[in-house]
């Protein structure tokens, strides 16, 4: 389903009308345009600029807050609980269990590769009875609320191309991120505040973070995120230089839309129209971005649950609640960065700080929003870009071990948005190295290819989409010849997940 021949259908179409000055046409047309609603309720909310026009399906999830967890989590520490590598810790991987599996450059030529336990405790935590290691106190406390999948897996082994491969499903940059996809399907529900915003945690060393992870792509560049970000100016040059008042904002504004709607007459060149509408966005945005971001009006009892550092804007913590607020305001994609998870060595020390930054925020976020009756159309979703060896990097010391990138298997949660709580899908095997199926069974990458007890990166985006009533074969784009999606052309929806 190729969108891109009807919105330039669109355009040629408002074109002749304009030009022959068919007032009423004009307005007929537009109320049969993609993406444009013609509802006259005011308690509706007025959805723009999707291509769909309506989702292709009912939508369990309104909204997404995607918490990325850039760097790696170790799910043998956090989620995945392993006792037998416990008693195996200091013994070699055997060659059976590594199967040939390429190693990274800065394993690869180590002449032993000791299995290395978790130094922390795990216990069954709610009626659900889910394993939870003891850095994850809160995030213990929800787990009837959480949908786990302790069997991800990824095809990519480094850490640029294997988040690029999360956030917009190549490995290669420049394809349409997962917000920008959904905000091109859907559009936006809230006229004042773009569909998708991003929030990424202040002062964070690790791996870098790119605007393209955000970024439209060959997608209109209307659908691309908008970051928040920390301090008196969220948004940067949203605000009036000095000696501009708002009238004369409004004044220039309008002088160069003017100018802007001549020239698209003369080249249809659809990005002016985008220009327009983002000059249009970020005049709205002077008045709402200051009013969603100012958490004064917080009590203090937020604060008490989200912890004290959601009192210091750019924290993790600080992000959460900022992203509940926009929920609030029917803002369809929040995608928070928190960067740090990347534990080569000293895991004991940097796994426990970065726990202690994220844990009670992420489960407060899920509190918050279950207590305000929220989490039911909300699709909250945890988890990095791939996971952490069983074996030691470098040398092994009970305090100082460290663990490698593993994208073999690894672990995400979700929760809310239609997917099942107090869940948990997928098993590794004992040693937390490779996916099993049902009856035991080891998966290697190609037999884990489409295999119902597997979830590849492909299928998360997959059933993500289709909470949010996207069928992910049927929004394309074309691009280049070639028609584009977010799966590329792989990917099933996991049903076992969902309600």
């Amino acid at each position: 389903m190729d969108h891109e021949p009807t919105s330039m259908a669109g355009i040629t179409r408002r074109h002749f009308f304009g030009r022959s000055a068919l007032g009423l046409g004009g307005i007929a047309l537009g109320a049969m345009l993609p993406g444009v609603s013609a509802s006259s309720d005011p308690a509706q909310p007025q959805v723009s600029g999707g291509v769909l026009g309506a989702p292709h399906f009912a939508p369990k999830a309104k909204r997404i807050i995607y918490l990325f967890q850039s760097g790696g989590p170790a799910q043998q520490d956090l989620f995945d609980y392993k006792p037998k590598l416990n008693e195996m810790h200091g013994q070699q991987l055997p060659g059976s269990i590594r199967d040939g599996q390429r190693l990274t450059g800065m394993s690869a030529n180590q002449a032993s590769i000791p299995l290395a336990g978790s130094p922390f405790r795990f216990k069954r935590h709610g009626e659900s009875g889910g394993w939870f290691s003891e850095l994850l106190p809160y995030t213990a406390k929800i787990a009837d609320d959480l949908c786990v999948v302790r069997s991800m897996y990824t095809e990519a082994i480094n850490h640029d191309p294997a988040i690029t491969f999360f956030q917009t499903g190549s490995q290669i940059a420049g394809r349409p991120s997962v917000g920008a996809w959904i905000n091109y399907g859907l559009g936006s529900t809230n006229d004042n505040l773009p569909a998708f915003i991003v929030l990424v945690t202040k002062n964070k060393g690790g791996q870098p973070l790119y605007a393209r992870l955000w970024g439209s792509g060959f997608l209109d560049s209307r659908h691309q995120g908008v970051q928040l970000r920390a301090g008196k100016e969220p948004v940067l040059y949203l605000t009036n230089p000095d000696g501009v008042c708002q009238s004369g904002r409004r004044a220039m504004l309008d002088a160069v839309n003017e100018l802007n709607r001549e020239q698209f007459e003369r080249e249809l060149d659809p990005e002016i129209e985008s220009r327009i509408a983002q000059y249009e966005m970020a005049y709205r945005m002077q008045t709402s971005v200051p009013e969603v971001t100012d958490l004064g009006d917080e009590p203090d009892s937020t604060y008490e649950l989200y912890g004290e550092d959601a009192r210091q804007p750019g924290t993790f913590a600080a992000n959460c609640l900022l992203a509940r607020r926009l929920a609030e305001k029917d803002v369809r994609f929040i995608q928070l960065y928190h960067q740090g998870w990347d534990q080569h060595g000293s895991l004991l020390g940097g796994l426990t700080k970065q726990c202690k930054e994220t844990d009670q925020a992420s489960a407060a976020l899920v509190t918050d929003l279950k207590q305000r009756g929220m989490l039911d159309d909300t699709l909250v979703i945890w988890g990095g870009e791939f996971g952490r060896t069983s074996y030691c990097q470098g040398k092994l010391t009970r305090d100082a071990f460290g663990r490698d990138h593993h994208p073999r298997c690894f672990s995400v949660w979700m929760a809310g948005g239609g997917v099942k709580p107090g869940f948990v899908f997928g098993n590794t095997d004992d040693y937390g190295y490779n996916i099993i199926d049902r009856d035991g069974k080891p998966l290697t990458a190609l037999d884990a290819d489409g295999h119902p007890d597997a979830v590849h990166v492909h299928d998360l985006n997959a059933t993500i989409m289709h909470l949010m009533g996207i069928d992910h074969e049927r929004l394309t784009h074309k691009h280049q010849g070639r028609r584009h999606r977010l799966t590329d052309v792989h990917g099933h929806v996991v049903r076992d997940l969902l309600v």
